[in-house]
């Protein structure tokens, strides 16, 4: 975890990109990211001379061997004057990086063909070169850090992309993660990835679970086609690939795709999908891919996509996802066919109901997590709810942590359903068998099927109360007639 020095660090460093005019958080974030990828370019290249030295073999370089290609490493223009490292980093090092092919080739590295550098001034870039060194050679002690520093980076952007795409809060993700519970032979997929939040928290579950009795192909898969994340925002691609990165996914499959649209075909190819699509968008009616629209005739992108997962799931597939309340409910015939797609013909396991504040700042929309697996021959016999009404944070947009928090409970209990049995709609969690489902025209709200009990509050007889204010009207005069007495005095 990241202690309040680092955090600290961070926002010095944030704040001097802000005093120098970059004020938009994804760009302080993106030029950020490149100059990290810059640093860990040169400690790639320390570690190849290592490994030289140690072995007396010849192996590929990151940086050209002449005079040019060796000054624009990191560790050699650092400390030279503002001027120099801003004419270095702008003139040779930006360039190269946005060329970088072939063996040196990452998953970011493809993403820099369009990248900008923005940072206005040399002395601002030399601050903050020197407050991501500082970091780095103090207080960074491990990969694990990293991810955690670039993830604090990545929690500021608090704003909602234009179509309606937002960060999931990490401790919703690893929720879902670890209600689909991944392993290391299976393959996981985002098809709208972002910043690839739910990749790098199956990682991290991944490592956690299995680290120490993974094989090699494990790990070589795990390096690589483990991970697989598209996005229609190149600078999304290019962050998502770097979170990625500073978790030791190399070369993870991030791809420039418009998930629901003709130009994605896959099909039956992933165990596991985790996804919180976008809400608000509608797409050109043109493009969207024929075989959803058999599920699910329509232009909203939240009901696309929960068709799309089904398709890329393999049979036995699960997917953990985040929908908008109108999902459960619409009464629309698309929202309706997509209910009855998940209930009739694959097993709906869970609707997960979460409190309308979990995605503030950047939103107050009411959302559920729908669990499911594909199966394409039915098998939801009753569905599990759980009506979650505190995360651990406060539901206001500060999102303050507080005890109260229903996710232990949750996947406890979603790990051992057959102890909910005999719970009662009027409790916190419960089964809904698919006939009520059925019945009440696949509504899979929560609220179609939970029973709230009233108390019976006893109340005092009329000439009680009044009596009783009477009294209290008496004792206020005399008070007043005692201040009077002291005023007049």
């Amino acid at each position: 975890m990241l202690t309040g020095e680092i955090r600290n660090k961070v926002d010095k460093i944030w704040t001097d990109m802000w005093a120098g005019g970059i004020t938009n958080p994804l760009t302080v974030i993106e030029q950020l990211t490149y100059l990290m990828f810059i640093r860990s370019l040169d400690e790639k290249e320390l570690e190849i001379e290592t490994m030289e030295a140690l072995s007396g073999e010849t192996l590929p370089n990151i940086f050209p061997q002449d005079e040019e290609g060796q000054s624009m490493r990191w560790s050699k223009f650092k400390t030279k004057d503002p001027r120099e490292i801003y004419d270095i980093v702008g003139t040779k090092v930006f360039p190269f990086i946005k060329s970088m092919n072939g063996e040196n080739a990452s998953a970011f590295s493809r993403y820099m063909q369009d990248a900008l550098f923005l940072i206005p001034t040399p002395q601002i870039l030399q601050k903050v070169i020197t407050g991501l060194d500082e970091l780095y050679e103090h207080d960074i002690k491990n990969l694990d850090m990293q991810g955690d520093l670039y993830e604090y980076m990545l929690s500021k952007l608090s704003t909602a992309g234009q179509n309606g795409q937002f960060r999931t809060p990490r401790h919703i993700r690893e929720m879902m993660v670890r209600l689909l519970a991944p392993t290391p032979t299976d393959r996981i997929c985002d098809p709208a990835c972002g910043t690839a939040g739910f990749l790098v928290s199956s990682a991290e579950y991944i490592r956690e679970e299995y680290e120490s009795e993974m094989t090699g192909e494990q790990w070589e898969h795990f390096a690589g086609e483990m991970f697989t994340g598209f996005d229609t925002d190149r600078t999304m691609l290019r962050l998502s690939a770097m979170n990625l990165m500073l978790h030791s996914i190399t070369h993870p499959k991030i791809e420039y795709v418009d998930s629901v649209s003709k130009q994605n075909n896959i099909s039956s190819a992933f165990e596991i999908i985790l996804a919180n699509p976008p809400f608000t968008g509608t797409i050109d009616a043109e493009s969207i891919h024929d075989n959803l629209k058999t599920v699910t005739n329509t232009k909203k992108t939240e009901l696309l996509f929960v068709a799309l997962f089904l398709r890329m799931l393999r049979k036995g597939g699960r997917c953990a996802c985040i929908v908008p309340d109108g999902v459960l409910f619409g009464a629309t015939k698309a929202h309706k066919a997509l209910r009855k797609e998940l209930v009739e013909n694959h097993k709906l396991q869970a609707v997960i109901s979460m409190p309308g504040g979990v995605f503030k700042p950047y939103a107050g929309v009411s959302t559920a997590v729908l669990v499911f697996t594909k199966t394409g021959a039915g098998g939801t016999d009753k569905v599990w709810y759980y009506d979650m009404k505190a995360d651990g944070y406060s539901l206001d947009d500060k999102r303050s942590p507080i005890e109260a928090n229903d996710i232990p409970d949750i996947l406890a209990r979603f790990h051992d359903l057959e102890g909910e049995v005999d719970r009662k709609p009027t409790d916190q969690s419960f089964f809904v068998d698919k006939a009520a489902i059925v019945a009440n025209d696949y509504d899979l709200s929560i609220n179609r099927y939970k029973e709230i009990v009233y108390e019976k509050v006893e109340y005092d007889p009329p000439q009680v109360i009044l009596d009783r204010l009477d009294k209290l009207n008496l004792e206020i005069a005399s008070k007043m007639e005692e201040l009077r007495g002291l005023i007049d005095g």
